[in-house]
């Protein structure tokens, strides 16, 4: 089934893999002890990119990703339970060590936007809108970063999470 969210240059990119055009991954992490965004992307160098209007900081403007090499592993197939996936980002410096560890002592998560780009067009990210999880069950050495990551607390969302009330809807007062 196709995908609405991806643009039909990353659908492109993904069918015919120009030797020219590289995919670039990129992770937005966010938490309220982080003095900025933590930005990363899966590549060799630092990369400036344009964020999208909706974007929580720094809408419609641009931001540098510093690399790190990282990997998402799929939730097992058959899988009953809360769909997760496992993030790992590996070669990790103080900065991200230090960020994660004041994070720990807080009881509000960590969120994780993720953002495709195409090296031919750094103006938008390439799925619209990104993919946002929420990153649970944290573990950090010195050496890696793994997380669990999610679609927040469905659980215990409100539902229906629209209420009918005489204020918006004067339609039902009697």
């Amino acid at each position: 089934m196709p995908d609405p969210t991806l643009t039909a240059a990353l659908k492109e990119a993904y069918a015919a893999a120009p030797a020219d055009i590289v995919i670039l991954h990129t992770l937005e992490l966010n938490h309220a002890s982080f003095s900025q965004p933590l930005r990363v992307v899966r590549d060799y160098a630092t990369v400036s990119v344009k964020l999208e209007a909706t974007a929580p900081h720094d809408p419609n403007g641009w931001a540098t990703f510093a690399p790190y090499p990282f990997d998402f592993k799929l939730p097992p197939a058959g899988n009953q339970g809360v769909p997760e996936l496992e993030l790992t980002i590996d070669n990790v410096g103080a900065d991200l060590i230090a960020a994660f560890d004041g994070a720990a002592n807080s009881t509000t998560p960590v969120t994780m936007i993720y953002r495709p780009y195409l090296t031919s067009d750094l103006s938008l990210p390439t799925m619209n809108p990104p993919l946002q999880m929420v990153l649970r069950s944290i573990s950090a050495d010195m050496f890696r970063i793994t997380a669990k990551a999610g679609f927040g607390d469905l659980g215990n969302r409100r539902f229906p999470s629209l209420l009918y009330t005489t204020q918006v809807y004067p339609g039902l007062a009697p």
